[in-house]
């Protein structure tokens, strides 16, 4: 992987961007993509867009989540801890114990989520998982009044964790669900402003999927492609405690994940499989019976209806602050995208 592509995946991760507060973020990647798209723009609802060939046939969606879960402080009492909200779905399990960075007017300040010592639970508390109003995040001011200078109600939060390798191939890091996804799109986009293609591609970075896939809904909209492909992380079944006959055979290293059912538009599928066999990229085929619950869903069913395909990423421990993805698995996520792209006819 290119050292520039590398070190731009590692300040996207860095970005505190929960559903919602994602502006930052879509302004680092708008930064990033201007240099090799024909248009850069952010609607209204926050969405960024980068095209390339406007005005050509068919038009293809390419749609990657810039949102992560999170916190958002909810309030502030006399002694000045601070009660918060999630911002999507959290395990509550693994909330406590987490320096965490908040985001504020001013720029960030940093915290910790306080818990009470393990030598003074009661037996009847050590069994209980934690209610999210119980916890409290603590940024070391004396009173309220000095927690009010420095933030205020509506701030978001996330832990302090940050980009990391585990060997060669294997990195880890918090909101890889879905910026590992976004890097995916930036990287198609920058090669294929180099090729010559039969059709006009939008790259999105949607906002707003961890509470409902709203970002994917109003810029599907607004684009109305003929072709949309989501770019999402999926569940790896490759380590302890997963469950292979409900959720499938996912490898992490093992290549883009395809998914097929009623979500997907048969021919997207077969143009994706024949891409990847041609080119000798290894892919894996998750079977979704249902709605996917990402942003191929809504993309699905915008207007009068969009062809509609799922590529993944494996990731290992999916909204936790330790999400594991391949190197390989995105590089190989890109060379398929763009080999699809390159394959395009009207559908």
């Amino acid at each position: 992987m290119e050292k520039r592509s590398l070190e731009f995946f590692k300040e996207l991760i860095a970005v505190i961007s929960p559903s919602g507060s994602e502006e930052e973020a879509v302004n680092l990647w708008k930064e990033e993509v201007k240099e090799f798209a024909q248009k850069v723009k952010t609607d209204i609802h926050g969405n960024g867009i980068a095209v390339l060939n406007e005005g050509k046939t068919p038009k293809i969606m390419l749609a990657a989540h810039i949102d992560e879960v999170g916190y958002m402080v909810k309030y502030i009492d006399k002694e000045g801890y601070i009660s918060f909200s999630t911002v999507g779905g959290v395990d509550p399990q693994l909330i406590p114990g987490h320096r965490v960075r908040i985001k504020t007017r001013n720029g960030e300040i940093s915290g910790v989520i306080g818990k009470k010592p393990i030598h003074l639970l009661e037996e009847e508390e050590r069994k209980k998982i934690p209610k999210v109003e119980d916890l409290w995040v603590d940024i070391g001011a004396k009173d309220e009044e000095e927690a009010k200078t420095k933030i205020e109600i509506g701030d978001v939060i996330v832990v302090n964790l940050a980009f990391d390798s585990l060997n060669s191939d294997k990195i880890v890091g918090r909101g890889f669900d879905d910026k590992a996804g976004v890097f995916v799109i930036t990287e198609v986009l920058k090669l294929l402003s180099n090729e010559v293609f039969n059709a006009s591609l939008y790259t999105v970075a949607t906002v707003q999927e961890e509470i409902g896939l709203r970002g994917a809904k109003t810029s599907a909209y607004g684009i109305f492609p003929d072709i949309g492909l989501a770019v999402d992380v999926t569940f790896a079944t490759d380590h302890p405690q997963m469950n292979k006959k409900r959720d499938g055979d996912i490898k992490i290293g093992s290549g883009p994940v395809i998914a097929k059912g009623p979500n997907i538009d048969s021919k997207v599928f077969e143009l994706l499989l024949t891409a990847a066999k041609d080119e000798n990229i290894p892919y894996q085929i998750e079977a979704i019976s249902h709605g996917t619950g990402t942003d191929a869903n809504v993309i699905q069913i915008t207007r009068s209806g969009v062809a509609t395909g799922l590529v993944s990423i494996p990731l290992r421990y999916m909204h936790t602050p330790v999400e594991v993805v391949s190197l390989e698995d995105l590089e190989n996520v890109v060379k398929l995208l763009k080999a699809f792209i390159l394959r395009i006819n009207k559908i």
